[in-house]
């Protein structure tokens, strides 16, 4: 199995994909760069770094449309 790294901020309804890494350590990299910035400087501990296996199907139970 292979795996990338997603760097996600999440606050209240609003999640932020940050970026794909190809390592843990390059995400965590990536999340101590922005914990400086405005608006994550105040939530610095939002940040979450996700696994995310590739050539797997993440979705296969279809989906509903309303209208």
């Amino acid at each position: 199995m292979e795996f990338v790294y997603l760097l996600w901020h999440n606050h209240r309804h609003n999640h932020l994909l940050i970026g794909v890494y190809r390592d843990q350590a390059s995400a965590e990299a990536a999340r101590e760069r922005l914990c400086a910035k405005p608006g994550f400087a105040e939530l610095p501990e939002n940040f979450e770094i996700s696994p995310y296996e590739l050539d797997k199907d993440h979705w296969t139970e279809g989906f509903v449309m309303i209208s």
